[in-house]
């Protein structure tokens, strides 16, 4: 889990660094397409700056471009410093309505999951609301590693700690974001063909359109199909309308182990 693997990570910024207290850490993803990256690095540098000065947990949060159930949002509150603001809450995956609500009020931002924080300040959070870790977070202090994660559950950090603290803020960003996670964000970072779709490994097409073909395992042929995701992968043969994509999650709950890998 994300949680043990950040409390790792901080414990050993600060062993490692020659001024701790003025070490500021990051945490991004690598399924995330941004652009364009002075932007990027710009809103990077806001977050590194509040994080030095206010002794709270900062996320990055994206200005959204469209109503999108399939991201978490953040309810921005009052300005703190100059491009800081208070978080009023974290709000997992709405239904579409709702998104549109949220997108309507101007104060809502997506939720990317990039983290700008001291990793004393992670630790002291961490030690007070995260249970599930802090009676073990001694042994990273004695280098006991393995015993460490041998120790503690699988805990995101999103469910561990930033829904529970309410030590948090928010950097409003203007980047364009996508979390290349889901099926359908691909056709949005992708070139796609002349009839909308998109064609990944031994993938054919004949009057289609708007649909992504991802053939992984063996040739996958589409004739007539639109706004589909079908997906060949891992011995299985995956097929869905690309507007419900947002909610996969729901589908994996229900299958079986041996068919998620194919899915996800």
């Amino acid at each position: 889990g994300t949680a043990p693997a950040l409390a790792w990570a901080a414990r050993e910024i600060i062993r490692r660094s020659r001024r701790p207290n003025e070490t500021v850490m990051i945490s991004l993803h690598s399924d995330h397409v941004i652009r364009p990256l002075d932007t990027f690095s710009s809103t990077l540098d806001q977050a590194v700056e509040g994080a030095g000065i206010l002794d709270r947990l900062l996320t990055v949060g994206v200005m959204p471009s469209r109503p999108e159930p399939g991201y978490g949002y953040i309810e921005v509150g009052a300005p703190l410093i100059p491009a800081v603001f208070e978080v009023k809450r974290f709000v997992e995956k709405p239904d579409q309505a709702t998104a549109e609500d949220y997108i309507s009020t101007g104060d809502f931002v997506w939720n990317s999951g990039m983290f700008v924080w001291r990793p004393q300040v992670l630790l002291a959070e961490l030690a007070g609301h995260t249970p599930e870790l802090a009676s073990d977070l001694a042994r990273l202090e004695t280098e006991d590693v393995q015993g460490f994660f041998a120790a503690v559950p699988p805990l995101t950090i999103d469910h561990g700690l930033m829904e529970r603290s309410d030590n948090i803020a928010v950097v409003k960003s203007e980047f364009d974001w996508d979390d290349v996670g889901a099926w359908d964000a691909l056709m949005r970072v992708r070139e796609l063909d002349d009839q909308g779709n998109l064609r990944i490994g031994d993938a054919h097409a004949k009057d289609c359109q708007n649909s992504l073909i991802f053939a992984e395992d063996g040739p996958v042929v589409a004739f007539g199909i639109s706004d589909l995701v079908v997906v060949r992968a891992s011995g299985i043969t995956f097929i869905m309308p690309a507007d419900r994509a947002a909610n996969l999650k729901a589908l994996l709950e229900e299958l079986p182990e041996n068919l998620k890998k194919g899915v996800d």
